[in-house]
């Protein structure tokens, strides 16, 4: 019997394949970077072929690395980052343009022109999304409209869509698998909410052939296996496709509705189930579906702050006063305090709730005496204060008081940060006890499509807390801090009106 799950984990700036057993023990890991390409300010991009590649790589190295074979594995999930957009060949199987990442702005002109001609509520009341150049729609708009002869041989039936799920089942299946789930298709500005199904008039103001894009299906289901010879002798069921965040949210077992989390990755992604219920925010979140295993509907709501460990990178490769990422958490401990320095690293515009697509980043309080720490001290603390934002907006829309947030991401392995987070949302914290969340919740709903786990209850009994932490700041340091970063916000926007 095969003993293991893999997940395939494919992220913004890199792909990770981990093998978990059934106690949700990882048994062996592989990684390989991604490389972005930022053609123009706010643009962002990445090959899909390499992207593809690493996946193939990372399988084959963590096969070595845990020293069984491919038929050990019982199936295949992939997360993966979401939005993000890839149109390919549907004879050749090569992409025409460079995928285009969920971070990348360079389609804002389809969105505004739709804002202008008052399309936001009839886009929000039916697919639970604002009008953004974040999310897939105006991605493929603006590959048809910038690709040559792109429109009409998409019309043909000649060109496809996908996330980087719907490209990674295509090419792993050989081209037999044009499939994407709801967690995904709900990012896109073309599914309703409630039919779970395109929705023509979607599709028609937005001019996308609907023989484009790929088959809405559930999350935790067999869409069919690798392609013969890809992996050996033997052809493994690919059983699950889940947006990367709300893979993390099923990894850290929120099956409850009010339960929230935050990944702390490239961006901060703050989820809370809402079961059956769609919210439509009155602060800026949005609704979207978090699964769907068997006829069972989950929904979210999700607040998305667009840069959370890019700062750190940019700490890293753009000011170059750190060097490397883990060194963060003693720099912020090497001064008492940020001395009233706040950065705003709203270097691709902010995402929730103020969604402000043009606005940049800014650093202020300034004085002779700032250090190189007390910069790196306040953007790590961007990251909570933008965690911060969304949470009390989604207890205002949830009208409920949060007690508990679990996390996991990168960040979230730094204690300087998570300390700070309980303090300043005044909350308890607590990290999982296996920091891949992302790849465990892609694991556990590929094994329950095919028995490796029983039920949820059996998953549950999986989960353990690696650390709590307790708020300890006094209310008057807090309301003093959180004003502080009111008025940087602020500042930030007007400044860029």
């Amino acid at each position: 019997m095969s003993q293991y799950i893999l997940s395939i984990d494919q992220g913004t700036t890199s792909t990770r394949a981990i093998l978990f057993d059934k106690e949700s023990n990882i048994v062996a890991i592989a990684q390989k970077e991604c490389e972005n390409y930022y053609p123009k300010p706010g643009w962002v991009e990445q090959n899909a072929n390499l992207i593809y590649s690493s996946v193939i790589g990372v399988i084959h190295e963590v096969v070595a690395v845990a020293g069984c074979t491919m038929s050990d594995i019982a199936a295949i999930g992939i997360t993966n980052q979401r939005e993000t957009t890839v149109v390919w060949d549907k004879k050749s199987g090569q992409p025409i343009y460079f995928a285009i990442v969920w971070q990348s702005r360079q389609s804002d002109v389809y969105c505004q022109k739709l804002k202008k001609e008052g399309m936001e509520p009839f886009f929000y009341q039916k697919c639970g999304l604002v009008l953004d150049p974040y999310f897939s729609a105006s991605k493929i708009r603006y590959i048809l409209d910038h690709v040559e002869g792109a429109q009409q041989r998409a019309e043909n039936g000649e060109l496809l869509f996908g996330t980087v799920d719907s490209f990674l089942l295509w090419k792993l299946s050989g081209g037999k698998i044009h499939v994407t789930d709801v967690s995904n298709a709900s990012r896109t500005l073309l599914m309703d909410l409630k039919t779970l199904q395109y929705d023509e008039e979607c599709l028609k103001i937005w001019n996308i052939p609907r023989c484009m894009l790929p088959e809405i299906r559930a999350t935790s289901e067999v869409y069919g296996t690798t392609a013969k010879g890809l992996l050996g002798d033997v052809q493994i069921p690919l059983a699950c496709a889940v947006g990367d965040q709300q893979a993390a949210l099923f990894g850290q077992t929120c099956f409850e509705k009010g339960s929230v989390k935050n990944t702390y990755g490239t961006g901060c992604f703050l989820l809370m189930n809402t079961k059956e219920e769609i919210i439509h925010s009155k602060h800026g979140l949005l609704s979207c579906v978090g699964w769907k295993i068997g006829q069972e509907v989950n929904y979210v709501l999700e607040g998305s702050v667009f840069v959370a460990g890019a700062a750190i990178q940019w700490l890293r490769d753009g000011l170059r006063i750190i060097e490397k990422s883990s060194e963060t958490n003693q720099r912020c401990l090497n001064v008492a305090d940020d001395d009233g320095v706040v950065v705003v690293p709203a270097f691709t515009g902010l995402g929730a709730p103020y969604w402000e697509a043009s606005v940049r980043g800014g650093i202020f309080g300034l004085t002779r005496g700032t250090t190189q720490d007390h910069i790196i001290r306040a953007t790590v603390e961007s990251l909570a204060f933008q965690t911060n934002d969304v949470l009390a907006a989604m207890q205002k829309d949830a009208n409920v008081k949060l007690s508990v947030l679990q996390v996991d991401g990168g960040a979230s392995q730094n204690d300087f940060l998570m300390q700070f987070q309980s303090d300043i949302s005044n909350t308890t914290v607590n990290r999982a006890l296996i920091s891949e969340t992302t790849a465990l919740g892609a694991a556990y709903l590929a094994g329950l499509a095919v028995g490796f786990w029983k039920d949820k209850e059996d998953i549950k009994r999986n989960y353990k807390i690696s650390t709590s932490f307790e708020p300890q700041m006094e209310d008057e340091t807090r309301r003093k801090l959180l004003d502080q970063w009111s008025r940087a916000i602020g500042s930030v926007i007007s400044f860029s009106k």
